[in-house]
């Protein structure tokens, strides 16, 4: 692990998710900017290093400054950190399973195993 620098803003980089997303390409998108900030220690809030994830996973990026700018983009952003607020999560790593239990943390493998186990005895899986 080499974490890329904090206090970034990485609201640029979740539009951008937002636009690979829409393209098919959002898992791609989102484990090349994982790979970027945890592995590579680069700054995923700068637009010219997103705009070079982008292209790594094939988007198109003629008019990347717009994207980022995208009013529906930057909504769906928004509705994704309401749901969180709404899902009382203020920080991260967390996990939310069968939109029942909250996992906040690292937590060890036993945990995440015992919560899938209760999911899944319960149906909700």
């Amino acid at each position: 692990m080499n974490a890329g620098p904090f206090d970034i803003d990485s609201r640029p980089a979740l539009i951008a998710e937002k636009f690979a997303a829409a393209q098919g390409e959002g898992e791609a998108f989102h484990k090349a900017v994982m790979q970027a900030y945890w592995q590579q220690a680069r700054a995923i809030d700068d637009e010219s290093i997103l705009k070079e994830i982008a292209a790594s996973v094939d988007l198109n990026t003629d008019d990347f400054a717009s994207l980022l700018a995208s009013p529906d983009f930057d909504a769906q952003v928004s509705a994704d950190i309401e749901l969180a607020r709404e899902y009382g999560l203020d920080g991260v790593p967390a996990l939310v399973f069968a939109d029942k239990y909250l996992v906040m943390g690292a937590q060890p493998y036993d945990v995440l195993k015992q919560v899938v186990e209760k999911v899944q005895a319960e149906g909700l899986s």
